[in-house]
């Protein structure tokens, strides 16, 4: 069987394209040997297991299974390009690839990639021989090194506490795609609510001259402009105004045209570019209009004052690890969020598959993008975090649903920025570096304590205690209630800043509590505090929350945490996704009365 057949790239499609995922030849190299014995040619007394491809050695679904260390892994299959395409360019796309890769066609190394979380690509055409193509992909992934961005991904064989097995290899679709030599590329879509405007900006890969773009926008099956450029240099910008003095198009009245959760419009985007006399390339996307900034102390979306209730979402699977079984099972999991009244999700220490951010942007569901991190710092660290940030942004830049990206989580990878000016200087260099790349959406410098610059202080408390724990609880309120108290807490014996840092006004949300730990089915395993039943777990939640609608000054949160994870049994949901206790419930709760503007 086949996993993972839908198409890979929601935001940039072509019609024509190829899916390799399947079975592929695969080899553990644990003498490190398979290139001086060249395995990339088609050495196939080397490649004696089978993987399904896309899924992770570790996984159950990749027919392997095995959790233990294995830093070097070899893919091989063969394939046939359609003898269509043979005039024009063939590239090759891996959607992730943990950690690094080297890529061999025909024998040839074609190009390399570090990092395991972002998609590249490669043209492999001057390597096919438009018969029976081999591929073969080498993977290095350093189980131990603790300077790489590994996230959740356990740096120990077995995992513990908060990590979890580990990724190694090919995780998201691999694809093949037929271009021209002349085609669009890097577009790049940036609503203006403000004004009314898309900012439409690409560039015109290959000969340029004297070819002609045409854009079609349509707003619900009707189109709403129509324009065409004549391409003069490689570079295009345009300014499309899609308000045109329609005021119940804006979101003075209502939320109009805007994308929010509870209205998350689209608009649809037909870009074609040809020369005199054909078409060299067509490409459809989307779009959606939204703002996301903050004042007074609170975010702002569509420049009215909105209350984020976010769940924590670690992406994992019981079966396919970090790679979802199926495109509806990224679809379910806002689904669900959504049934329980949460409006967004932080994806935690992991850049999510693209076909879940089109699932938030096409069902309305806020997005914090989060990166994995190195548990150490070092300048090896500190450039590789950087080059992913680079490649995230690059990728994800359109998806209105993205309203803020998370850098740095709890200090990891930077273990001593309360007063290492090094590791300061780094958050800082993270913040302005996206910010420099993305002026379009919030930045946190580092989610949970010991922040320094940022545009929402994040702050993490699970110190809500037992039910019978009183004291504490009553502690945890007043710490929730003012910005005062919240602002002194030390909740993991950390500042809420580091030294040399403090709020300057920015909104203060709590963004990761909770965290009950309630073992509805068979595994066993941990949570910040636990109850026996559906009933007690409720009532818990309920006890929680109430703190947080008590704060005076927190304008949002992100619960800890959607699923069970492993060990972890703090989820709403079981690891399959099971709910423990009737959605409605958790809800009801999550939509009692609260106050939403901050008043001081």
């Amino acid at each position: 069987m086949s996993y993972r057949q839908e198409y890979p790239r929601p935001q940039l499609v072509r019609n024509e394209w190829v899916n390799l995922n399947g079975t592929w030849d695969f080899a553990f190299d644990d003498q490190n040997m398979g290139r001086q014995q060249k395995w990339y040619l088609n050495n196939s007394e080397a490649f004696q297991k089978k993987i399904n491809v896309p899924f992770a050695y570790q996984s159950k679904l990749s027919g392997i299974n095995d959790p233990s260390f294995h830093d070097h892994v070899w893919y091989k299959r063969e394939f046939t390009v359609p003898a269509t395409w043979k005039d024009q360019r063939v590239i090759v796309h891996f959607g992730a690839v943990d950690y690094r890769a080297w890529v061999y066609v025909n024998g040839q190394l074609i190009g390399s990639h570090e990092g395991g979380h972002i998609s590249f690509s490669f043209d492999i055409t001057d390597a096919l021989t438009w018969e029976n193509e081999t591929m073969v992909v080498l993977v290095e992934d350093p189980s131990t090194d603790e300077t790489i961005p590994r996230g959740k991904q356990f740096w120990i064989e077995k995992s513990d506490a908060i990590w979890y097995t580990r990724t190694t290899g090919i995780w998201q679709t691999v694809w093949l795609e037929p271009v021209s030599s002349t085609r669009i590329s890097k577009l790049k879509l940036t609503p203006d609510i403000d004004r009314g405007d898309i900012i439409v900006e690409f560039d015109v890969l290959g000969e340029f001259a004297n070819k002609k773009v045409n854009i079609e926008i349509s707003f619900k099956g009707e189109l709403v402009v129509k324009d065409t450029i004549e391409v003069l240099e490689a570079y295009n910008k345009r300014a499309i105004n899609l308000y045109n003095q329609h005021i119940f198009r804006t979101g003075f009245h209502h939320n109009g045209w805007n994308w929010t959760p509870e209205t998350p419009n689209l608009f649809d985007l037909n870009i074609t570019l040809s020369d005199a006399d054909r078409q060299l390339d067509e490409v459809t996307s989307y779009f959606g209009m939204r703002k996301i900034h903050t004042e007074n102390g609170m975010v702002y979306l569509n420049n009215k004052p909105y209350y984020q209730k976010l769940v924590l979402d670690q992406g994992y699977w019981p079966d396919g690890l970090l790679t979802a079984p199926t495109d509806e099972d990224l679809k379910k999991d806002i689904v669900l969020s959504k049934e329980m009244g949460f409006n967004g999700c932080r994806k935690h220490q992991k850049v999510e598959d693209p076909r879940f951010l089109y699932w938030a942007d096409q069902l309305g569901f806020l997005v914090w993008g989060e990166c994995a991190a190195s548990p150490w710092y070092s300048e090896d660290a500190a450039a590789r975090l950087t080059r992913e940030w680079i490649e995230i942004i690059e990728r994800d830049y359109n998806h209105p649903s993205i309203v803020v990206w998370v850098p740095v989580n709890e200090s990891w990878g930077v273990p001593f920025i309360r007063d290492n000016k090094q590791q300061q200087h780094h958050s800082l260099a993270m913040y302005h570096l996206i910010h420099s790349l993305d002026p379009s959406r919030l930045v946190i410098s580092n989610d949970g304590w010991e922040l320094t610059r940022t545009d929402i202080c994040a702050i993490h408390n699970y110190n809500h205690g037992n039910k019978d724990e009183k004291a504490k609880y009553e502690v945890y309120k007043e710490e929730l209630s003012t910005k005062e108290t919240i602002l002194r807490s030390q909740p993991a014996l950390r500042g809420i800043y580091a030294n040399g840092f403090e709020n300057q006004g920015e909104p203060i949300l709590l963004t990761e509590f909770g965290g009950i730990g309630y073992k509805a089915g068979e595994d066993s395993g941990w949570g910040y505090t636990s109850v026996k039943n559906a009933e007690d777990f409720v009532a818990d939640y309920r006890r929680v929350m109430e703190a947080v609608y008590a704060s005076k000054v927190l304008h949002g949160y992100c619960y800890t945490q959607l699923t069970d994870v492993e060990q972890e049994i703090n989820g709403l949901l079981a690891y399959n996704r099971e709910p423990k206790c009737d959605l409605k419930l958790i809800r009801d709760i999550n939509d009692m009365w609260q106050d939403s503007i901050i008043k001081g």
